[in-house]
C-alpha cells in the first residue's frame, strides 16, 4: 500500500583555487582548542538545503498555492511519522500482517518522530509542517558538518563545489528536505565522526550525542557507532594492542563514546521492551508489515548483483542497479586506496572511519532489502555515496597538482554525469511530489 499526499588539521599555506593539491603530509588531529571560523561552512549548507527547497517546491511541485506545494514534500513514510507524533507508538502483540498505522506503527525508529513533535507542540506547528522544518535543519546540518569536514582538510574551493555537487546530484538526494529520516540520520552520522574524529572532552560530548541520535534514528547506527573504535586501532597499529597496559588510554575514550553512541537504539528495545515484553517489536513489525526478512548472506551471492538499464517509471530496478554500482564503487574506490597505502604516501587512516561506516550501512542495507527484490536500495545507497564522496574529497588532497587538461577534463566528466544525475532526480521529484513511489 502506497500513501497518496494530502494534497582536523591546520595547514600552514593558504588553500589556492586553482590546485586541488593541500598537502602530502599525514593529517592532524583536530584540537579542540583550535577556533575553527564555523560561518562559511554553516552558511554554505544553508544555501544547498535552501537550493535543494526552492527547485523541488518552486519549480517542480504540482501547481497551487505555496503551503499545498510545500507539503507535496510529505508522502508515504512521511504519513506514518506524522501518525507516530500525532499517537504516539501503538501496536497489538503481536503486529498484524499488513500495513495499518492506525493498529502496528513500530516501524520506524524515533529520533525523528521525537525531534518533529518537539517541533510540534513546542513551537505550536502543525505536525505536517514540523515534519519538514526537521528534515530541512538536519539536512542544513549534514550539509554543514560536509563543509565543516572540508575546511578541516583545507579542502580548496574548487574541490569543495564539486564534492558537493557530486553529492546533490544524486537520484535521491531530495529526500534530504522531504519528511523522511534521511537527512537526520546523516547529519548525526556526519556530526558523529566529525566530533569524534577531534580531541577534547566537549568533542567527546559532541560526538556522543549525535551517536545517541544517531541510532535512536536508524538501526543501522547501531554498528556504527563502533567507528571511533575501528578508527583507534587502525591508528595505532599492532603496537597499541600489544601493550595491554596502555588500552585504557588510548581505546578508552573512543570506546566510551562508541557505548554511548548506542545508547539510542538501546532506549528504543528498552522502551519496547517495557511496553510490549517484546525488545524486539520494531524487527517484528518490520518482518510483519514490510516482509522485511534479513539476508546476510545476499551481499555474498552473485545473483543479487544485477546489471540493467532501469526504466524511469520503474524504481525497483533503479534499486537494483543502484545495490550494483554502489558495490562497484565501493570495491574500486578500496582498491585505489591499495597502491598508496602499501607505499605508505597515504594518509588513508583519517578515512577509514568513512569506508567502515559505508561498508555496514551498505551490507546491512542489502541484507535488509533482499528480500523486497531490493526495494528502496537507490534512497539508501545515498548514505553510501555520500560518504565515498566525501573520502574521495580527502585522497584528492594527497596527490600532486594534477595538469590543467586532467584537471579539466575531470571538472568535465564530473558536471557530466551529475547533469545526468540531476535530470533523474527531477523526474523522481517530479513523481513524488504527485504521490508516486520512487524509492
Amino acid at each position: 500500500m502506497r500513501f497518496q499526499s494530502v494534497q582536523t588539521e591546520w595547514p600552514t599555506k593558504p588553500c589556492y583555487l586553482e590546485s586541488f593539491r593541500i598537502s602530502s603530509a599525514l593529517p592532524k588531529p583536530a584540537v579542540m582548542n583550535s577556533t575553527p571560523n564555523a560561518f562559511r561552512p554553516l552558511l554554505a549548507g544553508l544555501i544547498v538545503t535552501l537550493v535543494q527547497i526552492f527547485v523541488a517546491v518552486v519549480l517542480i511541485a504540482p501547481e497551487g498555492p505555496f503551503s499545498f506545494r510545500y507539503h507535496t514534500l510529505l508522502q508515504h513514510d512521511s504519513h506514518w511519522f506524522a501518525n507516530i507524533v500525532n499517537r504516539g507508538y501503538d501496536t497489538t502483540v503481536p503486529p498484524i500482517n499488513h500495513k495499518t498505522m492506525e493498529v502496528s506503527n513500530v516501524a520506524f525508529f524515533p529520533a525523528y518522530p521525537a525531534l518533529s513533535a518537539v517541533l510540534r507542540y513546542g513551537l505550536h506547528l502543525s505536525t505536517y509542517n514540523a515534519l519538514l522544518i526537521a528534515a530541512q535543519i538536519a539536512a542544513w546540518g549534514f550539509w554543514s558538518y560536509f563543509f565543516l569536514f572540508c575546511d578541516r582538510w583545507s579542502i580548496s574551493p574548487l574541490l569543495q563545489f564539486f564534492g558537493a555537487l557530486t553529492i546533490l546530484a544524486h537520484p535521491t538526494a531530495f529526500f534530504l528536505v522531504a519528511g523522511y529520516s534521511e537527512s537526520l540520520f546523516m547529519m548525526t552520522l556526519f556530526g558523529f565522526m566529525y566530533w569524534s574524529s577531534a580531541e577534547g572532552t566537549v568533542a567527546k560530548f559532541l560526538a556522543a550525542l549525535h551517536g545517541f541520535v544517531m541510532s535512536a534514528t536508524r538501526i543501522v547506527g547501531i554498528p556504527c557507532s563502533a567507528s571511533p573504535v575501528v578508527a583507534a586501532l587502525f591508528k595505532h597499529g599492532w603496537s597499541g594492542l600489544r601493550d595491554v597496559r596502555s588500552w585504557a588510554r588510548r581505546y578508552g575514550p573512543s570506546l566510551a563514546v562508541a557505548i554511548a553512541a548506542t545508547l539510542g537504539a538501546g532506549s528504543f528495545f528498552l522502551y519496547c521492551l517495557w511496553r510490549w515484553g517484546r525488545w524486539d517489536m520494531y524487527l517484528l513489525t518490520q518482518q510483519a508489515g514490510w516482509a522485511i526478512i534479513p539476508d546476510y548472506l545476499a551481499v555474498f551471492r552473485g545473483e543479487s548483483y544485477r546489471w540493467l538499464v532501469p526504466a524511469l517509471k520503474n524504481p525497483t530496478e533503479a534499486s537494483q542497479m543502484a545495490m550494483t554500482l554502489g558495490g562497484v564503487l565501493f570495491v574500486a574506490v578500496l582498491l585505489c586506496e591499495l597502491l598508496p597505502a602499501i607505499r605508505r604516501t597515504s594518509s588513508w587512516k583519517t578515512r577509514i572511519g568513512f569506508y567502515f561506516c559505508g561498508a555496514i550501512i551498505y551490507y546491512v542495507s542489502v541484507s535488509g532489502v533482499a528480500s523486497v527484490d531490493m526495494e528502496s536500495m537507490l534512497r539508501y545507497e545515498f548514505c553510501l555515496h555520500a560518504l565515498i564522496v566525501l573520502a574521495i574529497v580527502h585522497f584528492l588532497r594527497q596527490l600532486r597538482t594534477p595538469s590543467l587538461l586532467v584537471r579539466a577534463s575531470g571538472m568535465a566528466v564530473i558536471a557530466l554525469f551529475s547533469a545526468a544525475g540531476l535530470s533523474v532526480q527531477g523526474w523522481y521529484v517530479w513523481n513524488f511530489t504527485r504521490g508516486n513511489w520512487v524509492a
